[in-house]
């Protein structure tokens, strides 16, 4: 079967909408700090509005544990939403309470209400079919029709993601078909030269990805916290940077399996290694392979990538026609050692073909550093869900709208 799409929801003038968003914003002080969740969000309520529907927008955001936490409510949220929208959004206090009745009741065509934090009931998160169902049964009597809009959580098996998906007419939103189409292009025939920049921490943590590209890239760029892994699996002395024990012997197959099939897999040549984690500390540019060998010793701590490494990978991605990457090259949020996250955002602006940014922290850095989104091909809100996609696992939220892998 595949995926059912807004079309296959007919004329929805009228209609009460649930949307499940992905609306998990980070926040400072009660303040949104990157809103490019809620941007992505607007393209499908946009068209739900504009068709006369009455929109029931729902999200999580963060992990409250069941708990109605103020610091995690969704207020700050429906505030931005609307000047986004250029309209009002009405917001209920709470999720399935009076609250959300009246603002469900209250609403006219073309107009749209914010429930709750869905996580403040932990029969959202429940790993009971029966508790999830009865939650779902109460955000289902909201609304005529349901549409998947969150990416970030189609890889949970969650009240408002997959129950409620079984309880109404349900379908995609624009940004999951998107989303999808795009992760399709990645693992199905994807146009070569064909390469992936991996960074993030832990080796142990991508082991999923890597094992699952590796027989389709042609490159393979590692960087970030998990490039020491790879090097003191080559047998190089890493100071105090971060290791993954864990991953020791899987970097080592990785670089054996990795030349058995003719993938070259791009190693930093060069690191900036400091003398602690700061941004004041004193920081120095040595060669991959010799770390030890700077004024810092065995206590160096190697926090980006170095200005030769960027250039070459620069380079790769450049000459790449299709381009995933997940995973900053150092520490971005220390300006003295995003440099090297700054070099493949913008080699990726310039990707002639398909440049993905993979979620999570990369497009987070991407913000930060003074990028925009649509500089690139695609910026997944995805993070973990892309990444399950990418492995080939099952994706509940995705099946249940009848969409098979």
């Amino acid at each position: 079967m595949a995926l059912r799409t807004l079309d296959s929801l007919g004329d929805l003038s009228g209609k009460r909408v649930l949307v499940r968003c992905d609306l998990n914003v980070p926040l400072e002080d009660g303040a949104i700090t990157d809103d490019g969740r809620i941007r992505a969000s607007l393209g499908t309520l946009n068209e739900l509005l504009d068709a006369g529907a009455r929109v029931i927008a729902m999200s999580h955001l963060g992990r409250p544990d069941g708990n109605s936490d103020p610091k995690y409510s969704l207020a700050p949220v429906a505030t931005r939403l609307g000047e986004l929208l250029g309209k009002p959004v009405a917001f209920a206090d709470d999720t399935v309470g009076r609250s959300a009745e009246a603002a469900v009741d209250a609403l006219k065509d073309g107009e749209i209400a914010l429930l709750e934090n869905l996580r403040f009931h932990d029969h959202e998160t429940s790993k009971d079919e029966g508790d999830r169902r009865d939650f779902a049964q109460k955000l289902a009597r909201f609304g005529e029709a349901y549409v998947a809009d969150g990416f970030g959580v189609v890889h949970r098996k969650q009240a408002s993601v997959y129950e409620l998906a079984e309880l109404l007419p349900s379908a995609a939103g624009r940004l999951v078909e998107t989303e999808l189409g795009v992760l399709e292009r990645l693992t199905t025939d994807p146009a070569s030269p064909y390469t992936v920049v991996l960074g993030g921490s832990k080796v142990s943590d991508k082991l999923g990805v890597i094992d699952a590209l590796l027989p389709k890239v042609d490159r393979l760029l590692i960087g970030g916290g998990m490039l020491f892994t790879f090097l003191k699996a080559q047998g190089h002395e890493i100071g105090k940077s971060l290791l993954d024990k864990d991953g020791l012997d899987e970097a080592r197959r990785y670089l054996r399996e990795a030349e058995e099939r003719g993938v070259e897999l791009v190693l930093p040549t060069d690191v900036v290694v400091a003398d602690k984690f700061s941004a004041d500390a004193e920081h120095v540019v040595a060669p991959a392979h010799a770390i030890e060998d700077t004024a810092f010793g065995a206590d160096g701590l190697g926090l980006d990538i170095g200005p030769e490494t960027a250039a070459r990978f620069a380079e790769l991605i450049a000459g790449s026609t299709t381009v995933f990457w997940n995973g900053p090259m150092g520490v971005f949020e220390l300006a003295p050692f995003a440099a090297g996250t700054r070099a493949i955002a913008q080699a990726l602006t310039e990707v002639s073909g398909l440049g993905v940014v993979g979620g999570g922290d990369s497009a987070a850095a991407i913000r930060q550093l003074g990028f925009t989104d649509d500089q690139f091909g695609h910026v997944s809100t995805g993070g973990g869900a892309s990444l399950e996609f990418l492995e080939g696992k099952k994706l509940p939220g995705l099946e249940v709208l009848g969409w098979q892998q």
